[in-house]
């Protein structure tokens, strides 16, 4: 039963406590269940606010989003795609769950929509098409989000198994595979250890070249897809 109020009346609740104990659980642990039980309330009282978990993620979600923000010094666009990455996967990073949000659909809601909307407003001011800006800023923004779901799925999973004998050996077994004989021991033999920060920054710093040579400002999308000899379905689909 619900926490009671005054003169044994329900308690009451608003949109803003939800969003607010929602971002205390944060997005990897939110819960309908989890919510409620923090207010007080039953899991059913909140359906009043929200469409279910989908609605209670898109709360929480967006409300985080909104704190989004990418700086905009003078610089060309690849320098400035490079920032957003970077900014990105660490925003990302810092709140467990994010990476599942954006993955699953993007922009849900307008904190999401304004964030896409900064960065192709950035890229149509160095001289981009809006089209090709799109295209490029969500493609930066897929690597990155990627990138840092990746990571924190491996973080998990060594942390969770840290101090278990079996998950152990298994990491052992692993590194043990990429130093046998054979190519995958000369690949691996003298790779320097590096973070995964500096490691993404190399890998999505590639990424960037790739589309910035083949998108450079004025160049139409039909152009920009014709050089990365991409053509476009006769039905539109896949």
């Amino acid at each position: 039963m619900g926490r009671q109020g005054d003169e044994g009346r329900p308690a009451r609740i608003s949109l803003d406590d939800i969003e607010r104990v929602g971002r205390e659980l944060g997005l990897a642990d939110l819960t309908l269940h989890g919510v409620a039980s923090r207010l007080g309330v039953a899991s059913a009282a909140l359906y009043r606010y929200v469409d279910g978990k989908a609605g209670l993620d898109r709360l929480v979600g967006e409300s985080m989003l909104a704190e989004l923000r990418v700086p905009d010094p003078p610089e060309d666009t690849g320098a400035h795609l490079l920032r957003f990455a970077v900014t990105l996967r660490e925003f990302v990073l810092d709140r467990p769950g994010m990476a599942r949000y954006l993955q699953e659909l993007f922009p849900r809601g307008t904190a999401g929509a304004e964030v896409l909307a900064g960065e192709i407003t950035a890229l149509v001011e160095r001289g981009h098409q809006p089209e090709v800006a799109g295209v490029v800023c969500s493609s930066v923004a897929g690597f990155a989000i990627a990138q840092a779901a990746a990571q924190e799925r491996q973080t998990a999973y060594l942390t969770v198994g840290h101090g278990d004998r079996r998950m152990e050996r298994q990491l052992a077994e692993s590194r043990a595979l990429l130093v046998s004989e054979g190519v995958l021991s000369k690949a691996h033999t003298d790779l320097p250890d590096v973070s995964f920060a500096d490691y993404f920054r190399l890998v999505v710093t590639a990424y960037i070249r790739g589309l910035t040579d083949a998108a450079p400002p004025g160049r139409p999308l039909v152009e920009v897809m014709a050089a990365l000899d991409v053509r476009p379905a006769a039905d539109g689909r896949n």
